[in-house]
């Protein structure tokens, strides 16, 4: 039904999801916070998950087009 490369489609959405939403996070905070929020996210935290999400990105992207 969706092919013999699902999980590599699956990497790569989850991957580039994670980078996508960590670096959003970083650059555009929110409007509206409780009283118990962060006034940001932790950095390091928030650049080792970009970090993960583009590798697993580009391993999943690599993995679909080399064939």
């Amino acid at each position: 039904m969706f092919g013999d490369d699902i999980l590599a489609q699956l990497v790569l959405a989850l991957g580039a999801a994670m980078a996508f939403g960590s670096a959003l996070a970083l650059v555009k905070a929110p409007r509206r916070r409780d009283e118990s929020d962060l006034a940001r996210p932790p950095v390091a935290r928030s650049v080792a998950m970009i970090a993960v999400g583009l590798v697993a990105a580009l391993w999943a992207l690599a993995s679909l087009t080399s064939g």
